[in-house]
């Protein structure tokens, strides 16, 4: 096993990789801002280095920075979590090539399955089933309404190298089209460096369910069952649960050996989660593979009894599979909700000190947290602080429990969304399992936070 951690990351995620490293006996060293001076991943870790600014082009985001922090640390290995560097392929590639263990793939897999028409193909290739679309880069707007002609609308346009809803958009006829395109395209460029635009045919009201996997270095390959993460706000999640409540036990089938199949088709390593949107009639089709640690992952971390992030460091050690698909029998039901500094009406993100904060606590309830009670929420990052996780031995118990857990959840200083996740956990819609992507907008839409 090694001895030296350094986690590339900041909050939630760098106590969650923290507190498993200390159980194994591993050291750990974390790295930080000048924003993230008093943060609590700091005084967890064994060691600590100040990246620099506030921005994430001068810390979090500043590969050679990190790299020199590993030199000067004597780590062995960089464990990303997940944004920032975690699906980096060039960072993979210099860990690589400085005798570091990267947690994850190989920078080759990372670059394929990070473009969406590269990895689209790869599944069309393994015979998992995929959304009907063009799969190649659209040289421009004209070409693009020939496609989505082709198709039928509505389509989704879409950034090749996108993630987290940006680059993408529905469009229902040629003139949206038209309009949209110069206008994503931009956006794809500014934010990922890449300006490649393809379209998918749009499921209209979906449902987005994931698969987790775990593969080793020698090609054995299990799956961890699904999450549901349909309950969205701009193409971000805001809840997840596993099981789903959707699926039938032949879908789960189909869809964990489809997700499998992926895997092993891209000669792939580490815990990945290959996500798929399913339609009314439970057909289901590829939508991306992520290749890192999901946020979400903890729910299926309470179902199974796994802590994934020590099956990370496992594989990534070399250590073969200990369990096979027949060991994996989850037990009772989990959901997650994500706690974010931002007003309830507008979204927007809603920075300031926290003067008071207050877990829930019981069974079954799980706080996974990234600041204190005299922490300084700021601008320049991802506004979630933290992520509330309950399980109980059934769906309804699990509901009862994050109704609950949120009622107890006290937060003063700032804004955050729970009244928000309050309505999601009490209307009946998701009581009854309704939860599609539009679930936000269908059920909640204009409603003023209490």
């Amino acid at each position: 096993m090694f001895q030296k951690v350094l986690i590339a990351n900041r909050g939630e995620i760098a106590v969650r990789i923290i507190r498993t490293c200390q159980m194994l006996g591993i050291q750990t060293v974390a790295i930080y801002s000048e924003a993230d001076a008093d943060a609590p991943h700091i005084k967890m870790a064994d060691e600590a280095y100040l990246l620099g600014g506030p921005r994430v082009v001068e810390s979090y985001l500043h590969a050679d920075k990190v790299l020199d922090v590993a030199r000067k640390s004597g780590a062995d290995v960089i464990h990303p979590g997940y944004g920032f560097l975690s699906e980096n392929s060039s960072f993979a590639e210099q860990c690589e090539a400085e005798g570091l263990v990267f947690i994850g793939p190989s920078s080759d897999v990372i670059a394929r399955m990070g473009s969406k028409i590269e990895s689209r193909k790869a599944m069309q290739a393994a015979g998992v089933p995929v959304v009907p679309g063009i799969a190649h880069s659209l040289a421009d707007e004209e070409v693009a309404v020939q496609a989505a002609e082709e198709i039928g609308f509505p389509v989704m346009l879409k950034a090749s190298a996108g993630g987290g809803g940006i680059g993408m958009q529905i469009v229902r006829n040629a003139d949206e089209l038209r309009k949209a395109f110069a206008g994503n395209q931009k956006r794809a460029a500014s934010f990922f460096g890449d300006s490649a635009m393809y379209i998918e045919k749009y499921i209209e009201n979906p449902r987005h369910i994931e698969i987790q996997i775990l593969a080793d270095k020698f090609g054995n390959v299990i799956h961890l069952w699904e999450r549901e993460c349909s309950i969205q706000r701009r193409h971000q999640k805001v809840l997840e649960e596993a099981p789903s409540p959707f699926l039938d036990d032949e879908t789960r089938k189909k869809m964990g050996e489809a997700a499998v199949r992926a895997a092993r088709a891209i000669g792939y390593s580490n815990a990945g989660t290959v996500e798929f949107l399913v339609d009314r009639n439970k057909n289901f089709y590829f939508l991306e593979m992520n290749t890192r640690l999901q946020v979400e992952h903890p729910v299926t971390e309470e179902i199974t009894g796994l802590d994934l992030v020590a099956e990370q460091l496992k594989m990534a050690a070399d250590y073969s599979l200990t369990m096979s698909q027949s060991d994996i029998n989850p037990r009772g039901h989990a959901i997650e909700a994500r706690i974010y500094a931002e007003d309830p009406m507008t979204f927007f993100p809603s920075p300031g000190n926290i003067t008071k904060l207050v877990f829930p606590d019981g069974p079954g309830v799980r706080n996974d947290v990234g600041v204190h009670h005299e922490s300084t929420v700021t601008p320049f990052y991802d506004p979630m602080i933290a992520k509330l996780i309950v399980k109980g031995k059934d769906r309804d118990e699990a509901i009862n429990r994050l109704q609950n857990a949120l009622s107890a959840y006290e937060v003063e200083g700032i804004k955050t969304n729970i009244p928000l996740l309050r309505k999601i956990a009490d209307h009946p819609a998701f009581q009854q399992g309704e939860t599609t992507t539009n679930f936000i907008e269908q059920y909640l839409q204009g409603e003023t936070a209490k």
